[in-house]
């Protein structure tokens, strides 16, 4: 799952993506079908990056994107406006070891909803960049000798004649 470049923007509601930067902030595009361009100002709006976001454990924090990649494996998910119990329960199948004081029940109906909105997009299905940069082995450096040398690079340049003073 590639969740680089997605943000949650706090005030706002869905998944922005992350277009680009400007001096004042973030040029955004919504992630649903109306495809809303916003510009968050980095001096006023909260931008929280989906593939750094983590959830209180237990003993130590969870991840978010691990999070999404077992409901991503659940035959059934409750809907977003599901009650608190409910949502409780689905939530010690797909996080377990989550500190159930800290993680309330909004914040479980966010990350539902936002995995509402990942799963129809094709990001959701891609590798991330990241972890396939960790997988990919270490190719040794190789050094190629060529036999024929261009003579405009191997040419050394003739010193220029300056011109007597006056």
């Amino acid at each position: 799952m590639n969740l680089q470049g997605i943000v949650a923007v706090s005030g706002k509601p869905g998944l922005w993506k992350a277009l680009s930067q400007n001096k004042t902030g973030f040029i955004l595009e919504s992630l649903d079908e109306k495809k809303t361009k916003l510009v968050a100002n980095i001096s006023t709006a909260k931008l929280a990056a989906l593939d750094e976001i983590t959830i209180f454990g237990d003993d130590e924090d969870i991840r978010l994107k691990d999070v999404l990649d077992r409901i991503k494996g659940v035959a059934s998910v409750p809907d977003a406006k599901a009650d608190g119990t409910t949502l409780r329960k689905f939530f010690r199948e797909v996080a377990p070891g989550h500190d159930e004081e800290k993680v309330y029940a909004s914040d479980m109906k966010k990350i539902v909803s936002w995995f509402g909105i990942l799963k129809g997009l094709p990001l959701f299905d891609e590798a991330d960049p990241a972890a396939a940069d960790d997988e990919t082995p270490a190719v040794e450096e190789t050094t190629a000798v060529e036999d024929n040398v261009d003579e405009k690079t191997t040419a050394k340049k003739k010193p220029v004649a300056k011109k007597p003073a006056k």
